[in-house]
């Protein structure tokens, strides 16, 4: 598929932990505020796997559930309750875990593009202080042998993958922030870059390279630009965000999205959505699709379809009521799905 997009961009927080407190917004590590510059229009075109993944019409319909993509059943369960089947199933790795082909397989299976959140640390339970996955462990060769392992186990599967690495670095709720874990400014790209290169080294051509951040709520001084890749580095843009107290979908999205425009050009995938409990959740799901329908930069989203003993911090479902749920139906009844790509298998490097 080709992408005929607009490259105009405009407008929560992870699974991990999507409600954080407030805290300093300069703190060891912190980059300097720089002046955003607008995107090249020379940017490089997106590699030939995100031109397949990235739909020239509709929209992606994604979710995360505690299950997805293992269980067949809970996707035609959330397919029924959501009145139209998703197309993208998110799941979480962390870097004590190799790449899982059955995986794959089975969002493919589903009729469904994976999106695989791949997390360097080693578990949550040893929160942000995990000195050997410190983002200079990472770019110093430490962790080479597992990504260059997991790197070749994905090109042997050959089938698209969109790979989305350490997500919501612009937080401090993960040990590859920059404010966390003895990092220094500068090294979350050093990172990435490292990351990306043994990909290339290694030949793989299936994978779609995703930057998440994660929305500005609590972390506003924290500037975007310094923490970007750039786009040889990057082929789709991603974004946490859940309504917490907003009633508008774009007070949510578009304060990150209005910087981000102004340093890449590149599709976005919402990553990670959802709405807190309260009497406006209904109105703001509403109100998200309208939203949506409105972004031909927005290519799609993907819903934390869990309550709190699913992993989620609050009860983050579209149907946790009826209320919730017809908007849900609503919306998405209203919204263009896009066709998913087979999975075949792309040519090695």
């Amino acid at each position: 598929m080709l992408l005929a997009l607009s490259a105009v961009l405009t407008g929560c927080s992870g699974a991990g932990a999507p409600e954080r407190p407030v805290e300093s917004p300069v703190a060891r590590g912190s980059a300097p505020e720089q002046i955003a510059t607008p995107p090249s229009p020379t940017a490089p075109a997106v590699s030939p796997v995100a031109q397949r993944l990235i739909p020239a019409r509709g929209k992606y319909f994604g979710v995360s559930t505690l299950k997805t993509p293992w269980s067949p059943q809970e996707t035609d369960n959330v397919a029924q309750r959501a009145g139209g089947r998703p197309n993208l199933l998110e799941y979480f790795a962390k870097w004590t875990e190799d790449y899982r082909p059955e995986a794959v397989d089975a969002t493919y299976q589903q009729g469904a593009v994976p999106l695989l959140t791949w997390e360097p640390w080693g578990s949550v339970a040893a929160g942000t202080e995990q000195p050997q996955y410190a983002l200079a462990e990472i770019s110093n060769g430490r962790h080479d042998a597992y990504i260059r392992r997991f790197a070749h186990h994905v090109k042997a599967h050959g089938r698209p993958v969109i790979l989305r690495f350490a997500h919501e670095m612009n937080g401090t709720w993960f040990p590859w922030a920059e404010r966390r874990n003895g990092n220094s400014a500068g090294e979350y790209v050093e990172a990435w870059r490292h990351v990306h290169d043994i990909f290339t080294e290694v030949g793989v051509r299936n994978v779609a390279w995703q930057w998440s951040p994660n929305i500005l709520r609590t972390v506003e001084k924290v500037r975007l630009q310094p923490l970007y890749p750039g786009d040889r580095y990057v082929d789709i843009i991603g974004l946490s965000g859940y309504s917490k107290h907003e009633t508008r979908a774009a007070d949510v999205f578009e304060p990150a999205l209005n910087e981000i425009q102004a340093f890449t050009g590149r599709p976005v995938l919402i990553a990670e959505t959802g709405a807190r409990p309260g009497d406006d959740k209904a109105l703001w799901i509403a109100d998200f699709f309208t939203w949506l329908r409105g972004r031909p930069d927005v290519i799609g989203f993907v819903w934390f379809e869990r309550n709190i003993e699913q992993g989620g911090k609050q009860d983050w479902r579209f149907a946790e009521t009826a209320e919730t749920q017809n908007a849900f139906r609503g919306g998405l009844a209203g919204l263009e799905l896009a066709d998913a790509p087979s999975g075949e298998p792309m040519a090695s490097g």
